[in-house]
């Protein structure tokens, strides 16, 4: 048995409905998932096309917004656009600025700093824009959350216009006017990322949608997060398009440098440019980051792109250093809690998001990581959660702990008072003891369809592409097998830390690969039934395509029997959970417990109880000692190594005509001294064992005796069949053990131990596949 690493989610849609399309029907019930059932729904989702996207003008203020905009160019009035440190807020920045050149605006812009300024506008920043003669404010990716700005700046006289998408507060900013998308009545999608917000300011003042800042649109949109279903799926679609085609500088700057090709897809975003983008603001001024994406000049912008690969590389090291220290931390002393709150002065407040994510990936718990300033007397830091704990709904039950806080069920930022961060971990974990259960601390991976293999072919993976982007609301689907026959699981890589497994669907072979889970080669037998989840996807190898599944986890319900049988016990890996049986007194020194099943009989069955792993290590005496072994327990996973040093299966067994043989000769002369043993076997062609052997057998059965070195025949002995004899049942019971047990095959030798281990079995009951 192997249980899966992760709890496997499936929605499964039972009718595959009637879509006219060329698609298999795992794509239409992946369709139909998505809210779509006829064909023209289908059609809209697939293409995705311009022409879904709404009307800018649809935004309440939006009129008021470009009028006042125009009005600001017309005049030659100053302008500043204040963004965001991240890469949605850069994004955004870069998306209004350059729309503001181009008509001739006199236009500036304003990243505050995460670690001087932190996040969303601040007084200082619009004091300092009010002496630099700035006449027109525009936020963009943040504002919402900005009341005593907003009153500064109409005391300076500074219109603002705020277009933000955050969540809304008690008290709404007194702006000139606000672009935000719940907050406009007749505009009907409510997820688009603040480049998504900027991007329609830019349709509208414009006149026209301006298809060369989908690329911009579609980077912040991925990098943020936000659900690609709408509107969004329409911007990073077709953003990807003009990405991959693109001659703006500073974007293909950063695809040299992240060694993207024209076949980028949303992870190139996900993965290599937004994470670079993120890492200018996550360790300094976020300003190279902009600059990188107004660049016009191809060498500025390579050595730009340059510049930020090498702050990204920096953020990666710090993030590991942090990881490391945060883990041991954990394990020192928090190894046990609901929810991990951790603390270290000199960790960098940039990263600790991502610092956070990667406690959660490995500990699978709610987690809180600061950094500490001792002059501030405060730490300050961010949260990430697991599905089942709203990280921001229970932060707010002890928000008296806070000195701030705020974010969403997943993920949060907060600053806490030093002497209070204890009070917190510990009003965090009772609150966290009422409301977690054991499998909440569980990873689990949302399985979009469990399918049979015959269900897709070499297109498929084609036909997958179509629902792309992946994301937040489309999320790129795991299907899963189930009953796939084993037939070998091999450890691959330099660090042998991936495997490679084949498997059988009815007749079919299925190869598949996971990545970091070598370990799950030592825990599968062949032959053994296994059920795996993973993405479907084209290996072509030498011009030649075939299907693979990419695992993400798999599990084998039943119980396995590992055939280690003829290895040497010293080169195999057993589970330190497993207890090992020696039927013959061999306890040699193993990494595992042995109990010795002749000494140890009195406690020995007591001690089996308490375990799932069996290792056998060598032949019992009979079946019927490994039998009442095997129905102790419900043994998961029994490895049989049965070393065999005196092997009775291929030695030739003396037959009734030896025997016959044998008496006539003793009849003969009565007496055969011992020194003349050799020259008798020798004579018959026997090997001086099997004389042994059959002499033993006479003896107790009283037909001959043995004294002083002579074997004498007795006369007048009542005739008793051969089987009479310990010696001769002894030997038969070894032959039919090695038949059994060393020389039957894999499944022979599994369908035996598993029917010996059925009767514990209640009636209608089915555990490990049994």
């Amino acid at each position: 048995m192997l249980e899966s690493k992760t709890k496997w989610i499936l929605h499964k849609v039972e009718d595959t409905p009637h879509i006219d399309l060329p698609f298999s029907n795992v794509i239409k019930r992946m369709l139909v998932k998505r809210g779509i059932r006829t064909t023209e729904e289908a059609n809209q989702f697939l293409h995705a096309s311009l022409d879904d996207l709404h009307d800018p003008f649809l935004f309440s203020d939006m009129i008021k917004v470009v009028e006042r905009i125009k009005q600001a160019i017309e005049k030659q009035e100053q302008i500043l656009i204040f963004g965001d440190y991240d890469a949605d807020g850069v994004t955004s920045t870069a998306v209004l600025v350059r729309t503001l050149r181009h008509l001739g605006a006199q236009v500036h812009y304003y990243i505050p700093n995460r670690f001087t300024e932190g996040y969303g506008p601040n007084e200082n920043a619009f004091m300092e824009a009010h002496q630099a003669g700035i006449d027109l404010i525009i936020t963009v990716d943040t504002g919402i959350a900005a009341p005593n700005e907003a009153k500064l700046a109409k005391q300076l006289g500074i219109d603002l216009i705020i277009t933000d998408h955050h969540e809304e507060q008690d008290e709404m900013p007194d702006a000139y006017a606000i672009i935000h998308p719940r907050l406009s009545e007749d505009y009907p999608f409510d997820y688009l990322a603040g480049v998504g917000v900027a991007f329609k300011v830019a349709h509208a003042l414009l006149g026209e949608l301006p298809k060369d800042l989908l690329a911009l649109a579609a980077i912040g949109t991925v990098a943020d997060l936000v659900p690609l279903k709408g509107e969004n799926r329409v911007i990073v679609k077709q953003g990807l398009d003009v990405l991959r085609n693109t001659n703006d500088a500073g974007l293909n700057a950063l695809k040299a440098i992240g060694k993207i090709d024209d076949d980028m897809t949303e992870d190139s975003i996900g993965f290599v440019i937004g994470p670079r983008l993120n890492a200018v603001g996550r360790l300094q001024d976020a300003t190279l980051a902009v600059d990188l994406l107004l660049e016009e000049d191809a060498l500025i912008a390579e050595d730009m792109a340059q510049e930020i690969d090498e702050i990204n590389k920096k953020r990666q090291k710090i993030v590991s250093t942090l990881v490391d220290e945060a883990i041991e931390e954990i394990e020192s002393h928090f190894a046990d809690d609901h929810v991990i709150v951790i603390a270290k002065e000199g960790w960098n407040p940039g990263v600790l998001g991502i610092v956070a994510s990667r406690i959660v990936n490995q500990y699978h718990r709610p987690t809180i990581v600061l950094g500490i300033d001792p002059e501030k007397g405060e730490a300050k830091g961010s949260a990430r959660s697991i599905p089942a704990y709203d990280i921001f709904k229970n932060g707010m039950d002890v928000r008296h702990l806070f000195l701030q806080f705020g974010g969403h069920a997943q993920a949060a930022g907060m600053t806490v008072a030093i002497d209070q961060i204890d009070d917190l971990r510990q009003a965090l974990n009772e609150q966290a003891k009422q409301i977690l259960k054991d499998d909440d601390f569980q990873p689990v991976i949302d399985v979009e369809d469990e399918i049979i293999w015959d269900e897709v072919d070499l297109d498929f993976p084609r036909q997958l592409t179509h629902l792309a982007p992946y994301g937040m609301g489309n999320e790129k689907p795991y299907f899963q097998l189930n009953g796939l026959t084993l037939l070998d699981a091999r450890k691959i890589g330099a660090k042998k830390n991936h495997v490679k497994i084949r498997a059988l669907s009815g007749s079919e072979t299925i190869e598949m690969v996971g990545f970091q889970i070598g370990d799950v080669a030592d825990c599968l037998s062949p032959g053994s039934l296994i059920d795996v989840v993973g993405e479907i996807e084209l290996n072509e190898w030498n011009g030649k395509q075939k299907l693979q599944l990419k695992l993400k986890d798999l599990r084998c319900l039943e119980a396995q029997v590992f055939d280690y049988r003829g290895k040497k016990l010293q080169y195999i890996n057993f589970p330190k959970d497993a207890v090992a049986i020696s039927f013959r007194g061999n306890t040699q020194s193993l990494d595992i417990d042995v109990l010795d099943f002749a000494k140890e009989k009195g406690r020995f069955f007591e001690r089996l109880k308490n375990h799932s792993k069996l290792v056998l290590i060598d032949l019992p005496s009979s079946l019927n000692e490994l039998d009442e072994v095997l129905r102790q327990n419900l043994f998961t996973n029994i490895f049989a190594c049965f070393q065999n040093t005196d092997d009775q299966f291929f030695t030739s067994r003396p037959n009734r005509d030896h025997f016959k043989s044998l008496y006539k000769t003793l009849s003969q002369h009565q007496v055969i001294k011992n020194e003349q043993k050799h020259q008798l076997a020798q004579a018959k062609g026997w090997k001086i064992k099997q004389l042994d052997f059959m002499l033993q057998v006479f003896f107790e059965l009283n037909f001959v005796t043995m004294k002083n070195g002579s074997i004498r025949l007795n006369t007048n002995v009542k005739q008793q069949p051969l089987t009479s004899s310990k010696t001769y049942q002894d030997q038969m019971q070894m032959i039919e053990v090695e038949k059994t047990l060393y020389y039957s095959t894999h499944d022979e030798l599994k369908n035996w131990m598993l029917s010996k281990m059925q009767p514990q079995l209640k009636e209608g009951e089915v555990v490990h596949g049994l």
